[in-house]
């Protein structure tokens, strides 16, 4: 009973279906290539970069006298030689007219660059007078958890127009 059942339905099925003609593909699928580990990897990094800095977070930075910050484990000694010039950057980042939120994703980036090209110091150029960059740039970088210390660059870099900043990129020796 229930063969004869199907068979009835499989020729009311072809009875209905007789004079349909099927559709030809006239459209092509591609198919994604996989997409590599690291370059994901550093697409979420580029898209989480502006949670790193909040403008609510207020570290104890100097008032008075150059700008400079270290995180607890960084030896004091590392920070003087920041302060003398005996780092010297690999790469630079110019801020001058620069909007806030264009400005965390760039420093972002370049934190990011830093840590690609095996980099332990950079420069931010903020520019001089009070600005808001001046004086977000630093509360900014004391909150990144690569970053180790910051000091005031030397007249070289940028004098008090700029910040010499040293990243933690992992097991590599200091390279100067």
């Amino acid at each position: 009973m229930n063969k004869s059942k199907d068979n009835d339905d499989l020729a009311l099925f072809a009875e209905l279906t007789k004079g349909i003609k099927p559709f030809q593909q006239n459209k092509r699928h591609f198919i994604a290539a996989p997409k590599d580990r690291k370059i994901i990897e550093e697409k979420e990094q580029q898209l989480h970069a502006d949670s790193y800095f909040s403008d609510t977070y207020q570290p104890l930075l100097p008032v008075n006298g150059p700008m400079k910050w270290a995180r607890d484990d960084v030896d004091n000694h590392e920070v003087k030689r920041l302060r003398r010039g005996d780092y010297v950057p690999d790469l630079l980042l110019d801020m001058h007219g620069m909007r806030q939120t264009e400005a965390k994703l760039e420093l972002a980036a370049l934190i990011q660059a830093c840590i690609k090209q095996q980099s332990h110091c950079c420069c931010v150029m903020h520019g001089h007078g009070t600005g808001i960059l001046k004086q977000n740039i630093p509360m900014w970088l004391a909150q990144h958890p690569h970053v180790k210390a910051f000091h005031q660059a030397t007249k070289e870099w940028g004098g008090d127009a700029a910040l010499l900043v040293l990243i933690d990129i992992g097991d590599q020796p200091y390279r100067r």
